[in-house]
């Protein structure tokens, strides 16, 4: 009877290392995705020339992975829920209803997805040459790849990218949902406390005034020194037009 197993190229996991049947490895990071079209041009432009500046800088093959799922939140649409029925403010409640259709009209006329992005770092038989024993393959491929690794991680950081090594358990999860296609979602029991959800307001502090007490209170003085008409400004010079014929353009004011 055949199996999965037989079809995938993967022998074992050891140390968070995948060991391949045709005696390489490969070692799967997970990178964390940023809003590239809500950023600057200039902040844009700085994040390509990192990236490009990475790739230049290996030495080695890599793989870039993106794999996207359908999104279930019926979980989430349930935790809606429980706030709603929580929620002791009227206009609140009735907020938390107009989101959550929302969300429903949503996902109705768009298909919610959500993308995991990974980055390869594959060893092939051929770069390990001829071991002796499988322990010597396996501590060869981890001796090789590690730094390898060290390497991708500190360059995704400068280009603000943050990249971990999966484990062990995650990639049988992740190789669970690309071969079978079905993602199963546990039900989440999450209490929603209506304290939470209240609203506080803070008490507004009074303005505290540094000026002293008597020039606050001393009244306002007149001034009898100068009368207000000799305050206006003087009118200004009146503008020559002697060198007015050179202009392209001449305006002459019309006699009434």
């Amino acid at each position: 009877m055949n199996t999965t197993q037989q079809h995938l190229s993967i022998a074992d996991i050891k140390d968070d290392i995948l060991i391949l049947k045709n005696g390489g490895g490969s070692l799967v990071l997970q990178v964390s995705a940023v809003n590239f079209g809500l950023l600057s041009d200039r902040e844009q432009i700085a994040i390509i020339g990192s990236f490009a500046q990475m790739l230049n800088s290996l030495s080695f093959s890599i793989q870039i992975v993106i794999h996207s799922e359908r999104l279930n939140i019926s979980s989430y649409l349930r935790l809606l829920d429980k706030a709603q029925k929580a929620q002791s403010n009227p206009l609140l409640a009735s907020m938390i209803t107009e989101y959550k259709q929302f969300i429903q009209t949503t996902i109705k006329e768009n298909e919610v997805l959500d993308k995991k992005f990974y980055i390869v770092i594959p060893l092939y038989s051929l770069e390990l040459g001829l071991t002796a024993s499988k322990q010597m393959l396996e501590q060869k491929i981890k001796t090789i790849l590690l730094p390898r690794r060290d390497q991708i991680i500190r360059q995704l950081a400068r280009v603000g990218l943050k990249a971990i090594q999966l484990s062990g358990p995650n990639l049988v999860e992740v190789f669970y949902n690309i071969y079978n296609g079905a993602v199963i979602e546990k039900e989440v029991n999450l209490s929603v406390n209506p304290q939470d959800l209240a609203v506080k307001l803070k008490q507004p502090e009074p303005v505290v005034s540094n000026q002293p007490a008597d020039t606050a209170q001393a009244p306002a003085r007149q001034s009898t020194s100068t009368p207000l008409a000799s305050a206006a400004p003087a009118p200004p010079p009146p503008i020559s037009t002697q060198n007015a014929k050179t202009h392209p353009f001449i305006v002459e004011e019309l006699e009434g």
